[in-house]
């Protein structure tokens, strides 16, 4: 398996810091032309990193890429991101959806903007900037879209429930990555005939990102990141007949490629 991305367009969502810097940068190491986006250009005291600073260090280290500051819960925001992509530097081949936000609270108090803006973020800008892609993979014959997901999505074990899914407040977290999930199932199967891979990635552990440390989710039992980005790499390049539709959880997906 090849894992260049030489000549390729990649487009990865939430590239400020965590886990979509990481993924950009790997993507762009391996010789794609990055498409950077973020809620933010310039550093904000209020958190670690920025998306000018992703940018700064892929060109630092002789990649390529453009940054487009972008509020991916907006629909007008994710029709102008994707415009200016493809006229500066082209119709992605590659998307990695990775922009989140997330709340945790009991699904009993929690409040119905945050719920929505949750859906939107994880469900509904994954499948409008999906949506957006396609034509230009359909023609091409090839592309690959990876949506950044969560063992979160899994449905909880019990009676008994453990402590975590009684307390932790992860009911719509898991419901939105749930539900993601599903789709990229569903656009796999419907986009298996055009060449185009969809499939969905997560840490099989919490990794220790700025955004899990905001919310205490990385105190034990973390992996390391460069497991997702490995396992994005292999995703964002594998053969779109044989890897599509997987829901890849970090140590068992690479374990399985012996990678």
């Amino acid at each position: 398996m090849t894992t260049s991305c030489a000549g390729k367009v990649a487009l990865v969502t939430g590239t400020s810091r965590g886990l979509g810097k990481a993924i950009a940068k790997r993507l762009a190491a391996q010789g794609a032309t990055m498409a950077l986006t973020a809620r933010t250009l310039d550093p904000d005291p209020k958190y670690q990193g920025s998306l000018r600073q992703t940018l700064e260090e892929i060109e630092a280290a002789g990649g390529s890429a453009i940054a487009v500051q972008a509020d991916l819960s907006k629909v007008e925001d994710r029709e102008r991101l994707f415009g200016e992509v493809v006229d500066r530097i082209g119709a992605p081949d590659i998307l990695v959806n990775n922009a989140a936000v997330t709340f945790l609270r009991p699904l009993d108090e929690f409040p119905d903007r945050r719920v929505r803006l949750m859906m939107e973020m994880h469900v509904l800008a994954p499948l409008h900037l999906t949506q957006l892609a396609i034509p230009a993979m359909r023609e091409r014959g090839s592309g690959w879209v990876l949506n950044v997901t969560s063992v979160g999505g899994d449905l909880p074990v019990g009676p008994p429930f453990s402590e975590f899914d009684r307390t932790a407040g992860f009911g719509i977290y898991g419901t939105v990555k749930a539900a993601l999930n599903r789709l990229t199932k569903s656009l796999a199967a419907e986009l298996y005939d055009d060449g185009i891979a969809v499939n969905a990635a997560a840490p099989t552990n919490p990794v220790a990102t700025e955004g899990a440390g905001a919310l205490d989710l990385a105190k034990t039992d973390t992996e390391d990141i460069e497991l997702i980005t490995r396992t994005a790499l292999l995703l964002c390049t594998g053969d779109p007949k044989t890897l599509t539709g997987r829901i890849a959880h970090t140590q068992e997906f690479l374990r399985e490629m012996d990678a």
